[in-house]
């Protein structure tokens, strides 16, 4: 895997190469900045759980995992601009160095580049991408229609993070498994998988935004709660006993302090224990997606991928 994600970094480099080299150092901003690149190694191994022993990825896997990371990379441009982020990755954001057009354009040349690679690995990944695009904007509104909306439920939250998180990683699976030439019943069981752990991935990330610090998330912490962006922690905590008071503090505009203070109320509620709950039981429907899958060591790591995204709480303290 590392030698496979060496080549994706390779890979990311080449593909936001521009003749304008103002337009190449924006897009290579975050990529330099680094990451877990979660979503080209998902596309890596789901291309591998046929195999019984571990191996590198084609050459096309790679391009589908540069791809899919290129769509993540674009989305978080855009998103920076929304939210008015001033860091990312512990780095200054794009819009903060350059400015919001700069950075919105270097986000569109982001997707760009990974609709161009996605037409080359055929109509089916076109399609795919394409779609999955289509789903990041949808997940998107849905959360701004929901801005500052103490009465935003749980289902209205799920459906969002379906669109803007989840989606982009089961299509990550889909298309390593398609590239790969699976079978179409293990394409379908990657990407069961890569659903069901992203809808877990985003609910902790949502939680962490709650419980750690700056530094442990390398940008602002509590920083939808400033954004009106009400997550299924907050959800749960205005449904709770101190729900009263949250919502005198909530439903607008509010001040770093303000912001302070209600993560310090939803922390001391028991919401956080039943947010990770509902984690739990996404990452057990993506473990249970596998059991039809041969037990190779691709699979095994995916098994293991649940684990790790759940211990990202566990560690932390509450």
């Amino acid at each position: 895997m590392a030698a496979d994600l060496e080549r994706i970094e390779v890979g990311l480099r080449q593909a936001v190469e521009a003749d304008n080299p103002f337009l190449t150092e924006m897009a290579r901003h975050l990529i330099d900045a680094g990451g877990k690149r979660i979503r080209p190694a998902l596309a890596i191994t789901a291309s591998l759980v046929t195999s019984a022993k571990p191996s590198n990825a084609t050459d096309d896997v790679i391009s589908g995992g540069v791809a899919v990371e290129l769509v993540h990379q674009g989305s978080l441009y855009h998103d920076d601009v929304m939210d008015g982020a001033d860091t990312r990755r512990t780095v200054e954001s794009v819009n903060a160095r350059w400015g919001n057009l700069e950075a919105i354009l270097a986000g569109d040349y982001l997707l760009a580049r990974a609709s161009e690679i996605a037409a080359r690995l055929g109509t089916e990944i076109a399609g795919l991408l394409a779609s999955t695009i289509a789903s990041l904007c949808e997940g998107q509104v849905r959360e701004m229609q929901h801005a500052f909306d103490v009465n935003r439920t749980r289902d209205a939250y799920l459906t969002s993070i379906s669109g803007k998180t989840a989606a982009l990683l089961a299509t990550s699976a889909r298309v390593g498994a398609i590239v790969a030439g699976h079978p179409r019943q293990f394409v379908e069981a990657v990407t069961d998988f890569g659903y069901h752990y992203g809808m877990a991935f985003q609910i902790i990330d949502d939680i962490l935004d709650m419980v750690a610090t700056d530094d442990q998330l390398g940008k602002p912490a509590g920083n939808d709660l400033v954004e009106g962006v009400y997550t299924l922690p907050v959800i749960l905590a205005l449904g709770g006993p101190s729900g009263g008071e949250l919502r005198e503090l909530l439903g607008g505009p509010i001040d770093d302090a303000t912001r302070d203070h209600a993560r310090r109320i939803i922390r001391s509620d028991t919401v956080i224990d039943g947010t990770t709950e509902t984690a739990v039981n996404f990452t057990d429907r993506a473990r249970t997606s596998l059991d039809d899958l041969p037990q190779t060591p691709a699979v095994s790591t995916l098994r293991s991928t649940c684990d790790l995204l759940l211990a990202r709480v566990a560690e932390l303290p509450t």
